[in-house]
């Protein structure tokens, strides 16, 4: 490891970012140094122009991707190389964000996916990720203690922004998550990985929805991260406060939470289209 990556981690850990985060910053920078085949404490302004018309035009990365790289680079100019300048750091923008709204799936067709899933781990980690609202790194990351059947609550820890938070545990979700231990035995980890100590991937999760959707006939593209959106819309469809639905989604703004309402079929269906009024 070079003092420079040293170094970057070290600053990064004293802000108590999380580990996932390092590691993706980390390989942001590394990214931009293989681009120019030089250290990036050689590199200036020009030359993060160039690498963001890369990412955008060559590499056609999408919005998230483009603009995590380009926070870390804006941290290494900042925090590691001491560089808070218009020259550098004013020179690295952000992307605008497309402003389009989520894949949500009906009721209906999540019952579809759900029951296409023939795996048992794959039904219970899927049923999770949808019945609590959760990322794909919190469904990896849950743990034994997390599930609280007393309380009737999952404990989320550290998620995004390093944020605890409680989310409802469903009855039916009670009886599934048992019958998961009575057959697995989890000891620290609810679904673990394939080496010993070790929770399951979140890629192996990603395919398990991935091979769900398409057994289930389904056309739209849906992700883990789709079970999250369909948890909120499906919240709000039942006229679940939008403050409660942004608590359990652990956002901070709230209008992070309100695009749901955009999504949401109850408040679109309700509103008469012009044509229904038009007098025959």
């Amino acid at each position: 490891m070079t003092p420079l990556r040293q170094r970057m981690i070290e600053e990064l850990s004293r802000r108590n970012y999380a580990e996932r985060t390092i590691k993706t910053y980390v390989a942001g920078v590394a990214a931009f140094a293989r681009f120019h085949r030089r250290s990036p404490e050689l590199l200036g302004a020009d030359d993060v122009r160039r690498f963001q018309l890369h990412m955008r035009d060559d590499k056609k990365l999408s919005f998230s991707s483009y603009n995590t790289v380009t926070c870390a680079l804006r941290f290494f100019y900042k925090n590691v190389m001491g560089r808070d300048d218009a020259e550098v750091v004013g020179m690295v923008p952000f992307a605008r964000k497309e402003r389009k709204l989520p894949t949500i799936l009906s009721q209906d067709e999540v019952r579809a996916v759900l029951d296409a899933v023939l795996k048992h781990r794959d039904r219970v980690l899927i049923t999770v990720a949808y019945a609590c609202g959760l990322r794909v790194s919190e469904v990896a990351t849950l743990k034994v203690a997390d599930i609280d059947g007393k309380r009737m609550l999952v404990h989320v820890h550290s998620g995004k922004g390093r944020k605890d938070r409680l989310v409802p545990l469903a009855a039916s979700l009670l009886e599934l998550l048992r019958l998961w231990w009575r057959v697995m035995r989890p000891t620290e980890w609810l679904f673990p990985g394939m080496r010993p100590g070790t929770h399951v991937d979140t890629r192996t999760i990603q395919r398990a929805v991935h091979v769900a959707v398409e057994k289930a006939g389904i056309k739209k593209k849906a992700t883990p991260h789709t079970l999250r959106h369909c948890f909120a819309t499906h919240l709000l469809e039942a006229g679940t406060d939008l403050r409660i639905v942004q608590t359990l989604l652990g956002h901070s703004r709230i209008a992070t939470t309100l695009r749901y309402h955009h999504v949401s079929r109850t408040d679109v269906t309700a509103t008469k289209s012009p044509l229904d009024l038009l007098k025959r």
